[in-house]
């Protein structure tokens, strides 16, 4: 399973079969991330955000390549999926939540 953290607007923007996030038509990609790297994820680009979801992602489920890179020159490879992410493939949606201190927090279903 992956994760990634959608915009509230990309997420109802979504079409009858899939989801793609506004951003895939400018980077190629929709930045995902592995459950043990989502809260590092959510800290570093998400901090004080409150118009998030978190999709969970079965890989399975995929039609696009899913290909694990390090575009950021960290040291730790992440996963991007080349192409919309089909509906069937997501199999949560939770809402995310700001806690006192700005990190984020899963609120589960």
């Amino acid at each position: 399973m992956l994760n990634q953290a959608a915009t509230r607007a990309d997420w109802d923007a979504r079409a009858a079969t899939h989801y793609r996030p506004s951003g895939l038509a400018n980077e190629g990609f929709v930045h995902c991330s592995t459950p043990a790297q989502l809260p590092a994820t959510l800290d570093r680009h998400y901090r004080d955000r409150d118009d998030l979801v978190l999709l969970t992602i079965d890989v399975g489920a995929l039609t696009g390549d899913l290909i694990w890179e390090d575009t950021s020159g960290r040291g730790e490879a992440y996963p991007h999926v080349y192409g919309p992410i089909p509906l069937a493939a997501v199999v949560g949606v939770d809402a995310l939540a700001v806690d006192p201190g700005g990190a984020m927090r899963v609120c589960q279903r």
